[in-house]
């Protein structure tokens, strides 16, 4: 039998931040917004474009995810240009999207006819 990884033990302050991290993920939203700029930076303009999202709505998600340092804004002139912050956030979605759709196909296939 192989051994399990042994996964650190943080302390609760720590682990108030990963839990505020899993919060600022846990919008659909923000989620989208996060896709959008996976590969590019974009203007807010941009990215209600790509989401469908007003633009009020999108600078309230976008101010938390800066908040939580998973994007990072610049001035352009007269624009806010936004971009990934945190590069561990393409991975993780992948992972968790890649194990969603698994999980998926596999209930599809066992259902009957």
């Amino acid at each position: 039998m192989g051994r399990r990884r042994q996964t650190p033990r943080l302390p609760r302050e720590a682990l108030e931040l990963v839990a505020q991290r899993f919060r600022a993920l846990g919008d659909a939203t923000r989620l989208a917004l996060l896709q959008a700029l996976f590969g590019e930076e974009r203007t807010v303009r941009e990215l209600c474009e790509a989401t469908a999202t007003s633009q009020a709505n999108a600078s309230k998600h976008l101010a938390l995810l800066l908040e939580q340092g998973l994007v990072a804004r610049r001035r352009d002139g007269l624009f806010a240009r936004y971009r990934i912050a945190d590069p561990t956030l393409e991975s993780l979605c992948h992972m968790v999207c890649g194990a969603l759709a698994e999980r998926h196909q596999s209930v599809r296939a066992s259902l009957p006819g």
